[in-house]
């Protein structure tokens, strides 16, 4: 179970990067602020989604403290997505 949770964590990053990595580009293209918070949203969440798996294993964090944190990054994440959909 452990490798199946670290193998789906592992995608997460790869496809949550290559996501930002692409959003980033689009920013750097067309310099719309919009864009640029939309990638910092995607790594927000790419990051939440990474770290608490990563705490607790490597770092040795209590679980729940890891998962609050994970949590709290997505939140910021899918608050900076949003406000970029809603800034123009």
């Amino acid at each position: 179970m452990t490798l199946a949770l670290a193998l789906v964590k592992t995608l997460v990053l790869i496809v949550g990067s290559v996501i930002t990595y692409f959003s980033f580009k689009a920013y750097r293209r067309t310099r719309q602020r919009a864009l640029g918070c939309l990638t910092l949203g995607f790594g927000l969440v790419t990051l939440g989604f990474v770290l608490a798996g990563m705490l607790y294993e490597l770092l040795e964090v209590h679980l729940v403290t890891g998962i609050l944190l994970e949590s709290l990054l997505v939140l910021a994440g899918f608050l900076v997505i949003a406000y970029s959909l809603y800034v123009q």
